[in-house]
């Protein structure tokens, strides 16, 4: 084939085909039966990688840290029998500016099926070694606690915030899942925050909304005007909408609508908001199915999340499975989210401060895996490239998979 033959080949190409080749395979060290991936990213460009693994009757939680194009050897954060393990309630990590590591997970607190705390783990060495457990929540009620976000306070603080379900004991029903407990807000799970110094020590906690939706991921940012977090609200009509807060003038303030889609959902679509930032420039992202459509809508915020001047439905229709996650720089943000047809594929989608996709979408890549049991992908962005991971299933058994798109794509 001349020249002239394989440009035009190139540019009969569909869109999505053609942009579908910048994708690269990125090799874990994550070893069988792994899954419920996190990804997160250090000031100093590492990328930390926490993920899960069966071990007997129990499971530990791993790490491996990618820095200058290589793994560093993976090591156990923590093990143990009494964990609580759920598709969508997948333990995260952050670096702190001062180089220590946080990580959490869930772990039981009592028999009852939805009874377990968050705990966080510590490690000052690189991930080498990690402290004991130190729970999140000190209420001492057997109910639900987690959905965490983790994020750096300051230099040497870790702040993070869950779905904390205090409210909820003596509950003869899980709403989250099943809706029979109505509308009763006076139990439901509630959104709080806290502080923890470099000792482990919990120095600060404050509740943020009284009435939250029970299983949905909350997410945050860091713009310069202080953090923001992202959750999904419920209200008295069962409306599940988007909110945020922020911390600004030193309190937090008081949550509002990221955007007002009114879905009325009597139960917890397990399907939480992404949020990133970029200085003072926030994008929002979440799946609704208000109307009855399922939906993917985006948000932009140039004054750091205070208000969010642009709102759109990125895309709709029954394949869109939501579970998204997003990634921004100066000039705009990468979106991610899942589809379900016969087959299950991940999406991505450059946007920039108008919310608007500035070229073709790219397919990350097609699942043998279906539903719930891939997960939720997740991905960062070092120096302009994209590394993404997911939850795959090969012959029966979890298995972690990663890609990478490079820079000048």
């Amino acid at each position: 084939m001349n020249a002239h033959a394989l440009i035009m080949l190139v540019l009969s190409m569909p869109a999505a085909a053609a942009a579908a080749t910048a994708v690269e395979r990125w090799p874990l060290p994550a070893s069988a039966a792994a899954s419920q991936p996190s990804l997160g990213k250090g000031p100093d460009g590492t990328l930390n990688l926490s993920w899960i693994e069966r071990r007997g009757d129990g499971h530990r939680l791993r790490m491996a840290r990618y820095r200058d194009g290589r793994w560093l050897p993976a090591t156990t954060i923590a093990e143990g029998g009494n964990w609580f393990v759920n598709w969508a309630d997948f333990p995260s990590s952050t670096q702190l500016p001062d180089g220590t590591l946080w990580a959490h997970n869930l772990v039981k607190s009592a028999d009852g099926t939805y009874a377990y705390d968050v705990v966080l783990y510590r490690s000052k060495d690189g991930g080498k070694t990690w402290s004991k457990p130190v729970t999140v929540n000190d209420d001492g009620t057997a109910t639900e606690h987690g959905f965490a976000t983790l994020w750096p306070w300051s230099r040497g603080e870790l702040a993070i915030a869950w779905l904390d379900g205090r409210q909820t004991a003596g509950s003869t029903a899980h709403a989250g899942h099943d809706g029979a407990q109505g509308v009763d807000l006076g139990k439901a799970m509630t959104l709080r925050a806290a502080v923890f110094d470099g000792a482990g020590r919990k120095t600060r906690e404050w509740p943020l909304d009284s009435s939250t939706c029970d299983c949905c991921q909350t997410d945050s940012a860091l713009t310069d005007d202080g953090p923001i977090v992202v959750y999904r609200d419920r209200d008295a009509r069962e409306i599940r909408d988007i909110h945020s807060t922020r911390f600004a003038g030193g309190r937090w303030q008081t949550p509002k609508p990221v955007a007002t889609d009114g879905w009325v959902m009597p139960a917890c679509p397990v399907n939480g908001p992404a949020v990133a930032a970029a200085g003072r420039q926030v994008w929002a992202a979440w799946y609704t199915a208000a109307g009855g459509v399922p939906s993917v809508r985006l948000a932009y915020s140039n004054d750091a999340g205070a208000g969010f001047s642009k709102t759109l439905t990125f895309k709709r229709g029954d394949a869109l499975q939501g579970r998204v996650d997003l990634s921004a720089d100066t000039k705009g943000a990468w979106l991610l989210w899942t589809e379900e047809r016969d087959r299950q594929t991940l999406w991505l989608q450059r946007l920039d401060g108008a919310l608007q996709a500035d070229r073709p979408p790219v397919r990350v890549a097609t699942l043998a895996g279906r539903g719930r049991a891939t997960g939720f992908a997740r991905m960062q962005q070092v120096d302009g490239a994209l590394y993404v991971v997911w939850t795959d299933v090969v012959a029966g058994k979890p298995a972690l998979r990663g890609a990478r798109i490079p820079a000048a794509h």
